[in-house]
């Protein structure tokens, strides 16, 4: 398989990545097309050992509920007796539903930008995995006194050597966002306390033109706008320089938060 999809035409790939749906977090169909090393932590699984102790809680932007369906998996059946999760994109929230209804977790469709739909102090435990922002204000707000704030963010630069390799070098103003010590002094300052913030980076490949018209198809803040036709040229430079190189090498940044409400705020 992998030596027929050697010699397979730039046109070929293009298309076969640009047909693949892009609804969901799922990101099987990349396998023996792209690879990324996963962080030291092991953040589904970690999620799970939280939710078995919790009572009530709630995973923001949780995509089409793959993450959070793992994580409550390995913490069954001592799972939370109230569950919520909410969900920005439109095509993710049905996709969601059908996943999570059945382990009785309640999707809300809830953009990025706006207010958490939840009362004050509802859940003991709030989790994330990459969300496009964390609104720490609003992750203080619903969580109860004591409560955790348990999540896996994007850092700063993050597979940005594919990124510039389509728009070219950028400004320090955005490939330093999202870094770790702004985001604690964020959260410390919606009155949170960081127990605890690791952060890695970490090797990234891509194998065929494909995976990469399929990666920014799917995660689409990585080049706004981009279209197989607008970046044509792009695609045919990196479709080269894969076949006489190998694979396209880049990095992914993370940081997992462990983040508290203290139990008595002034």
């Amino acid at each position: 398989m992998a030596e027929q999809r050697t010699h397979r035409t730039f046109e070929d790939l293009v298309a076969e990545g640009a047909a693949v749906p892009t609804e969901g977090w799922d990101f099987s169909w990349f396998e023996g097309r792209a690879t990324e090393a996963r962080p030291s932590w092991g953040y589904a699984r970690s999620a799970g050992g939280r939710l078995a102790r919790a009572t009530a809680a709630l995973d923001i932007q949780t995509g089409g509920g793959e993450v959070f369906d793992f994580a409550l998996g390995t913490a069954a059946p001592d799972r939370p007796g109230l569950l919520a999760a909410t969900e920005g994109w439109p095509p993710n929230v049905p996709k969601a539903s059908a996943l999570l209804g059945a382990r009785g977790v309640v999707v809300v469709a809830s953009p990025e930008d706006a207010p958490l739909p939840f009362a004050d102090g509802t859940f003991d435990l709030v989790l994330s995995r990459h969300p496009v922002r964390a609104d720490w204000a609003e992750i203080a707000r619903v969580l109860r006194p004591g409560g955790t704030y348990f999540a896996q963010h994007v850092g700063p630069a993050s597979v940005f050597e594919l990124v510039e390799f389509f728009l070219g070098p950028q400004p320090e103003a955005v490939r330093g966002g999202r870094r770790p010590d702004t985001e604690r002094a964020a959260a410390e300052a919606a009155g949170l306390e960081v127990v605890g913030l690791r952060a890695e980076r970490l090797r990234v490949e891509f194998h065929d033109i494909a995976a990469v018209v399929h990666f920014l198809r799917k995660v689409v803040w990585m080049v706004p706008g981009f279209t197989v036709e607008a970046y044509e040229p792009q695609l045919r430079a990196l479709h080269r320089r894969i076949e006489t190189e190998g694979p396209f090498v880049a990095h992914s940044s993370r940081h997992l938060f462990d983040v508290c409400r203290p139990a008595f705020r002034a």
